[in-house]
């Protein structure tokens, strides 16, 4: 695909949000994961995240309880890292599984916080 101003933007903002792992499989996708790299790094960030009407730590709260209740633990640990370096805290973190977990269910928000509190060790924030 042709690089373009959303694309460079999404580019950054996944390296801003999630380090080198975060652009790792953009640069090491092959023909046949290229296609949904490049959907990611556009939509997803270059278009969506980088929009004005909310700031990205607004953003990564939301993207944290839409991803316990979708009880998808590979992701909700990325964006609990992304969540910190888009200055969401430990405390605001655990808020948020809270407030998750009384409105999806014990067990997807149970899981959740186990996956969250494995996230916040590796990023060295718990």
């Amino acid at each position: 695909m042709k690089q373009d101003d959303s694309y460079e933007r999404g580019r950054a903002m996944r390296f801003e949000m999630f380090g080198e792992p975060g652009v790792r499989s953009l640069d090491n996708a092959d023909d046949f994961a290229d296609p949904l790299q490049d959907l990611v790094t556009r939509l997803c960030f270059g278009d969506v995240w980088s929009r004005p009407g909310l700031d990205r730590k607004i953003r990564s709260m939301l993207t944290i309880a839409i991803l316990v209740g979708q009880s998808r633990p590979d992701q909700l640990r990325n964006h609990v890292k992304g969540a910190l370096a888009n200055g969401v805290t430990k405390e605001e973190i655990r808020e948020i599984l809270m407030h998750a977990t009384i409105y999806v269910g014990l067990p997807a928000g149970s899981d959740s916080w186990r996956h969250a509190r494995e996230a916040l060790q590796e990023a060295g924030a718990y």
